[in-house]
C-alpha cells in the first residue's frame, strides 16, 4: 500500500476591525473593570451588547452596567487547553448570565475539575492584572459563594469613558492536518520531479490542474494522467501591496492565474523577473525552481510573444 501523505498546515492572520460606539464602550468598560450591556426596545439587557436589536432590528445605544457576578447556564469541560486559550490548565467553557443581564456571556471558568462545575452555580469575574480593552481583560470566571471579597455591584455607569478603545486586532489561526487523495498525491509526486501533472475527464475531455480525482463539471471520476506545461499564459492577475506575515517577498508583487499549456484550468502562481507594472494578460511565462523546492518558486517571462486573447478567454 502506498504511503499516505499528510502535512500539518496553519492558516493565520491578524484581523483588524474598527469599533462602533456600543462595542467601543463594552471593551473600554472591561479595561476599567466595568461590564456593560445594552437595553433593547422591549427592556431586555444583552451582554455582550450588540448594535441592533435581534428581534426588531432597531439601533441600540442605551448602555447599562451589570454586575461582575452571575450564574452558569450551561458548560462543557475542556480537558486539554490549546494554545491561546484563556487558561493553561484544564477548565470549563461556560455560558454565564451576569446579574442584571438577560443573555449569557461565553468565557472560561477556573475550576478544579468537572465535578466542581454545575449548571446554576454562582461565579464572578476574575479580572486580568493588565487590561487593554479586550475580552481577555476578563481573565476567566471563578466560583463565588457570596463570602468575603464580594465584588462591587453596578454603579450605574453610563458608558462614557475618556480615551475609549476604537479598534482591535484579533489574531485568527486555524491548525489542521491535510492528507491528499490519490489524484493530489500523484500531482505532488510529479512536482517533486519538476513536472506538472493533471487529469483528463473521460466525458468532457478537459484537463484539470491540480487534479481533484473527479471532474468538477461532469462529476465523473478522473484517472488518466496528463503532463502539462511547463510554460503557460497569464490569464488574470492582481498586484499585492500588503506584506504578508512570515512571507519574505517584497511588495508590491504580482499574483496571477496561469493557464499551463495543455490545461483547461488556470492555477495560481507568483510572477517574478519582471517589474510588477509590466505584467499583463496574455504574458507567456515559465516556472522557476529553486534548490530542492517541491513546487515552482515563481513564474517568469518566457521570452515568447504574448498569447492572443482568443486562446485563453475561456480560462478567465
Amino acid at each position: 500500500m502506498p504511503e499516505v501523505l499528510k502535512a500539518p498546515l496553519v492558516v493565520e492572520f491578524p484581523f483588524t476591525r474598527s469599533l462602533g460606539p456600543v462595542q467601543s464602550a463594552f471593551l473600554t468598560g472591561l479595561r476599567e473593570r466595568v461590564v456593560l450591556g445594552v437595553r433593547t426596545t422591549d427592556g431586555r439587557t444583552l451582554v455582550p451588547p450588540v448594535e441592533y436589536d435581534p428581534v426588531t432590528a432597531d439601533e441600540l445605544r442605551d448602555l447599562v452596567e451589570v454586575a461582575p457576578t452571575g450564574t452558569v447556564t450551561t458548560w462543557a469541560w475542556n480537558h486539554a487547553p490549546r494554545r491561546g486559550q484563556p487558561l493553561g490548565t484544564p477548565f470549563a467553557w461556560v455560558l454565564v448570565r451576569l446579574d442584571g443581564a438577560d443573555t449569557a456571556l461565553l468565557h472560561a471558568l477556573d475550576a478544579s475539575g468537572p465535578d466542581a462545575v454545575r449548571t446554576g452555580m454562582r461565579v464572578r469575574v476574575r479580572w486580568a492584572g493588565e487590561r487593554s480593552g479586550a475580552i481577555t481583560d476578563i481573565a476567566c470566571f471563578e466560583p463565588y459563594d457570596g463570602g468575603p471579597g464580594t465584588p462591587a455591584g453596578p454603579t450605574g455607569h453610563d458608558g462614557g469613558f475618556t480615551d475609549p478603545v476604537t479598534g482591535i486586532v484579533a489574531p485568527a489561526r486555524l491548525d489542521y492536518v491535510y492528507s491528499p487523495g490519490r489524484a493530489q498525491s500523484a500531482h505532488l509526486q510529479a512536482l517533486s520531479e519538476r513536472r506538472t501533472v493533471g487529469e483528463r475527464c473521460p466525458s468532457c475531455r478537459k484537463v484539470y490542474v491540480p487534479p481533484r480525482g473527479a471532474c468538477p463539471t461532469c462529476g465523473v471520476a478522473t484517472t488518466e494522467q496528463v503532463e502539462v506545461g511547463p510554460r503557460g499564459t497569464v490569464t488574470t492577475y492582481c498586484i499585492v501591496n500588503i506584506k504578508a506575515r512570515n512571507l519574505d517577498i517584497e511588495v508590491p508583487y504580482v499574483y496571477a492565474h496561469i493557464a499551463l499549456d495543455g490545461a483547461d484550468l488556470a492555477l495560481h502562481g507568483r510572477i517574478g523577473g519582471i517589474p510588477y507594472d509590466q505584467v499583463r494578460m496574455g504574458l507567456r511565462v515559465e516556472p522557476v525552481w529553486t534548490g530542492d523546492g517541491r513546487h515552482p518558486d515563481h513564474y517568469r517571462p518566457a521570452g515568447e510573444p504574448d498569447a492572443e486573447y482568443e486562446t485563453y478567454k475561456e480560462l478567465l
